[in-house]
């Protein structure tokens, strides 16, 4: 029998306009961040996040840098955030001398469970970081009025979650500030890149010197100031304006591109939902006040060894289905530079048994129909 033709996990998209966009971008004589396709781009992501200001920056990484460092943390303050996350949401905060102090996840969407999040509270604890997993809403109603009854600063880790929404909010708008990715694997892309979105108009002016390397360059150009100097800590953050023209032109395309992963997610929701019942593998739970971007879409086997015959089984049929993240709390950086408040046993049960399945614009239906026809000729 001739081997099928692979279903990769992920392919970068192409919404059409991107390459016109970095033309005529190379064509203006300015190629390095804040040209005219960072201010368009950056103009047309406050307008979809609803964030009050934005900085696009080089990644997802280096925003939650730049977070970390306008809370101005100092060694041993304590920073709560999920266990179950990417490596990033820690290191940036490990990178200022901080804590992370790992919360186990709720079993049904993943994300943090609130919880468990005062009980891992302690004098030294300056923020709460969150992380929506699969763009599906943490319970930030929670999650904000704890942050409150304590004085400490919520940070958004929305990489997942751009076009998400929580009773009708966007996501990246409840915390003083959050961060979105741009890497190819994420809803809309332009290779690496990312931004930083800010609600607290305070951190504005120092976010913009953080971004310049630490200097008042931007005020300078802005006619605010005769001369630009060194005036706070800072790093290279800021993306080339032929990055910003490419993701606007994803942007541009972003309900497009929704429709097609919705019409994915859905078709492999509806269609598994019967052999998924049968053998005990458990769907995407979406509460009712979440509305998902649908990023990704992934089951939960009974246990790690037919997580792992599952995916095997993918690959025969020529579909590449893959896991997750490793649990930060039992990593070997997650125990020398942060503790678990608690056994995190819901993050380790879940990251063993979860497989993701391929989604992206321009999986086509025939496609579809074998990742769906795959999956259920799988017996647990």
């Amino acid at each position: 029998m001739q081997t099928p033709s692979l279903i990769p996990f992920n392919v970068p998209y192409l919404a059409g306009p991107e390459l016109e966009h970095v033309t005529q971008a190379s064509k203006t004589g300015h190629l390095s961040g804040d040209g005219v396709y960072t201010k368009i781009a950056t103009e047309e992501l406050k307008r979809l996040t609803g964030a009050r200001g934005v900085l696009l920056t080089t990644s997802c990484t280096h925003a939650l840098e730049m977070a970390a460092l306008l809370l101005s943390l100092a060694p041993g303050d304590e920073v709560i955030m999920p266990s179950f996350t990417f490596v990033s949401t820690a290191n940036a905060f490990v990178l200022r001398g901080a804590v992370p102090v790992f919360v186990d996840s709720r079993p049904d969407t993943l994300n943090v469970d609130e919880r468990q999040i005062e009980a891992a509270l302690s004098p030294r604890t300056k923020a709460i970081v969150v992380m929506h997993y699969g763009g599906v809403a943490c319970e930030m109603s929670a999650i904000t009025a704890i942050a409150e009854r304590h004085g400490l600063s919520v940070i958004e880790d929305n990489a997942h979650g751009l076009g998400a929404t929580y009773r009708g909010q966007p996501l990246g708008t409840f915390g003083e500030m959050a961060t979105q990715s741009f890497h190819e694997t994420k809803n809309i892309h332009c290779g690496e890149g990312g931004a930083l979105l800010i609600n607290n108009d305070e951190l504005w002016e120092r976010a913009e010197i953080l971004r310049e390397k630490g200097t008042n360059r931007s005020q300078f150009f802005r006619g605010a100031i005769d001369k630009y100097t060194w005036v706070d800590l800072g790093s290279s953050y800021l993306p080339s304006d032929l990055l910003a023209a490419f993701l606007l032109g994803q942007l541009e395309q972003f309900e497009s591109i929704q429709a097609q992963r919705h019409r994915i997610w859905t078709r492999y929701d509806t269609d598994l939902a019967k052999w998924a019942q049968r053998h005990g593998v458990d769907r995407p739970s979406i509460p009712s006040e979440a509305a998902h971007p649908a990023h990704l879409y992934y089951l939960l086997l009974p246990d790690v060894d037919r997580r792992q015959a599952f995916i095997a089984h993918m690959r025969e049929y020529g579909v590449m289905a893959v896991f997750h993240y490793v649990p930060l709390h039992s990593s070997p950086a997650g125990r020398r530079f942060g503790r678990a408040a608690s056994s995190c046993h819901v993050a380790e049960q879940s990251s063993q048994r979860l497989v993701r399945l391929p989604l992206y614009a321009g999986l086509t239906e025939s496609d579809c129909e074998r990742v769906i026809d795959a999956a259920t000729s799988f017996r647990v």
